[in-house]
């Protein structure tokens, strides 16, 4: 499991990084944040959010699984973050390492993740997934 704790930020390197594949939303902006999580919480939906830096080699690996996870339960709202564009929000949300991934529930975290763990991800989402599901 890897997680950057530093910035070694090479822009030629960043051209090339995708922080958002599937159903995965990328969020830019505090607006876009407030505007999808209103989204999902009018959807009834839980939020799995990909808190995520382009220089950060685990991230970078972690990225398409978390597409494919977006792909493979649609019940959940997927978002992505790239930590630097948004730092005010990720001070806010005490974001120390990257990858992390918040889950939420009505607006509120209901869990977290820290580091790039495929299985404990997937363990988290098929969970979550299947309570949704569950729900209807």
């Amino acid at each position: 499991m890897g997680i950057c704790l530093g910035r070694s930020r090479d822009k030629a390197d960043d051209s090339n990084v995708c922080f958002t594949y599937g159903n995965a939303h990328i969020v830019r902006s505090l607006e876009d944040w407030d505007e999808k999580i209103s989204e999902a919480k009018k959807e009834g939906k839980i939020v799995v959010v990909n808190f995520s830096a382009a220089w950060c080699g685990p991230c970078r690996v972690i990225i398409p699984f978390f597409a494919e996870l977006s792909l493979q339960y649609p019940q959940l709202f997927f978002l992505s973050v790239d930590v630097d564009d948004l730092p005010d929000l990720c001070t806010s949300m005490d974001i120390h390492a990257t990858p992390t991934f918040f889950f939420f529930r009505d607006g509120n975290q209901i869990d977290k993740l820290v580091g790039a763990n495929k299985p404990e991800l997937h363990k988290k989402i098929l969970a979550f997934a299947e309570s949704a599901h569950c729900s209807n």
